[in-house]
């Protein structure tokens, strides 16, 4: 998937102006992308209309004027893309409580590696994952994730982990606006 570009990023100014329905374009956007698997995760599989917009949001949080910081914000973002054929996504560890979330975040260790998505072939293309969200001791509740499929739209997502072991079908919209996101340049 190509990467956002400077030139799409709003100045603060016009970005002030044209929120309100740039986020309500965006909540459409993000439904079908957002994927629970059981009660703690949830997938949130990226676009370049998601990418812009967290972007956007970085720069109006930060109030950012500075170009190499921009830079920068997009830089990270652009990271969570995948290349053609490829599904990136963001993985949230969900557990309110804070002791059983250390737990689970150690019982864990590996989880990366045991996430799928399946295709309508029934293949199990494993993640890929940054290792700098790995410790020695336990995992980050963030995970960035790339599946690549060769371009096939998934149908399921799944962990077979030994600790955590269940799959989840997608629905007809999940699966129509991550087919759409294998078929962008």
């Amino acid at each position: 998937m190509k990467p956002v570009t400077r030139d799409e990023v709003l100045d603060l100014t016009a970005y002030e102006k044209a929120r309100p329905a740039v986020r309500e374009r965006l909540l459409a956007v993000k439904g079908p992308r957002r994927v629970h698997l059981g009660d703690a995760l949830t997938f949130l599989f990226e676009n370049r209309d998601t990418v812009r917009y967290q972007v956007q949001e970085m720069v109006r949080a930060e109030r950012m004027v500075d170009e190499a910081a921009i830079a920068h914000e997009l830089q990270t973002y652009n990271e969570l893309l995948g290349r053609r054929g490829e599904l990136g996504a963001a993985l949230l560890i969900e557990i309110d409580d804070p002791a059983q979330r250390a737990v689970k975040l150690r019982e864990w260790m590996g989880l990366p590696g045991c996430l799928y998505v399946k295709t309508a072939s029934g293949r199990k293309v494993k993640a890929t994952f940054d290792a700098r969200q790995v410790g020695d001791e336990r995992l980050s509740s963030v995970q960035y994730l790339k599946f690549d499929t060769g371009g096939e739209a998934p149908v399921a997502v799944g962990s077979d982990h030994p600790r955590l072991t269940l799959e989840a079908p997608l629905s007809a919209a999940q699966r129509q606006a991550l087919a759409a996101d294998l078929q962008e340049e």
